[in-house]
């Protein structure tokens, strides 16, 4: 039995219409990076059970730090699901300091964040490249794991116009070892580096054609069968300011969310949401 099924989580509520069937749900997915305190973490938990019905038709997931992910488990509305934000290539054994997909399962996360620039980069480490993050995806999926992909290219790349070829470098290595049921588990989430945690956000035009750029990619070299049922979440300094306008485009199926996903605001971006 999972750690989570022995909680008593408060109980969520919903608004709204499911969405029909045959087309995507929205996946709000909050990051809190390396933020909080157990005291911080508690009055987060108490705010969003306070917060009102989340719409019949988005998924919310939070990805929080690995401490805190049991305080989330026991106190956080049981419509929102945990993340965590990382997991090992490896499974358990003796890896020093490593979280392997089988613990987390155990505990009773669904989801991890997987690919984030700020991982991909390394503060101070080395950071993980594109061949890495995919097997880390396969092993997460193995034990049961849903995945949210990160991918996305830095200011210079963005001015250079090579968006897109990143963004296919990145994709290539998960294209090439997961099957196609796997995908049915994989959220890819766009996030601009540029846009991160910097304030400058793309144009909901801007982040449409990328969006539609990698489905194409994804028909192109996965399937469309796959590439039309992915969800493609923006992940570039989304808030409740322009969640609205991001979610209406036609290819935006969500946000990754970080500074905004620490505060009421993040129920700003769920409600963000259009209707069915």
């Amino acid at each position: 039995m999972a750690f989570a099924d022995s909680c008593s989580r408060p109980a969520g509520a919903s608004k709204g219409a499911d969405a029909p069937e045959g087309t995507r749900k929205y996946l709000l997915g909050g990051n809190w990076k390396a933020n909080g305190t157990v005291a911080s973490v508690e009055k987060i938990c108490s705010d969003f059970n306070a917060a009102g019905p989340i719409p019949a038709n988005a998924e919310v997931v939070i990805g929080v730090p690995f401490i805190h992910i049991p305080i989330c488990l026991q106190s956080l509305r049981s419509d929102i699901e945990i993340a965590a934000q990382n997991c090992s290539l490896t499974g358990t054994g003796a890896y020093t300091g490593e979280i392997c997909a089988s613990q987390l399962k155990d505990l009773g996360v669904t989801w991890v964040i997987l690919g984030h620039s700020e991982r991909r980069e390394g503060f101070g480490m080395a950071g993980e490249d594109s061949e890495l993050v995919a097997k880390k995806t396969k092993m997460a999926l193995s034990e049961g794991l849903k995945v949210m992909l990160c991918i996305g290219e830095k200011k210079e790349e963005r001015e250079a116009g090579t968006t897109m070829d990143v963004c296919a470098e990145q994709l290539k290595p998960a294209a090439e070892i997961l099957s196609k049921e796997d995908w049915a588990n994989v959220s890819i989430a766009y996030e601009p580096v540029w846009a991160i945690g910097t304030g400058l956000t793309a144009t909901p035009e801007m982040a449409q054609e990328t969006h539609a750029n990698i489905r194409q990619w994804m028909s192109d070299n996965v399937g469309a069968d796959v590439a039309a049922a992915v969800r493609i979440q923006y992940g570039g300094s989304m808030k409740g300011a322009n969640a609205e306008g991001l979610l209406s485009q036609p290819d935006i199926d969500g946000g990754l969310i970080g500074g905004a996903s620490l505060k009421l605001d993040f129920f700003t971006c769920i409600n963000g949401v259009p209707s069915p």
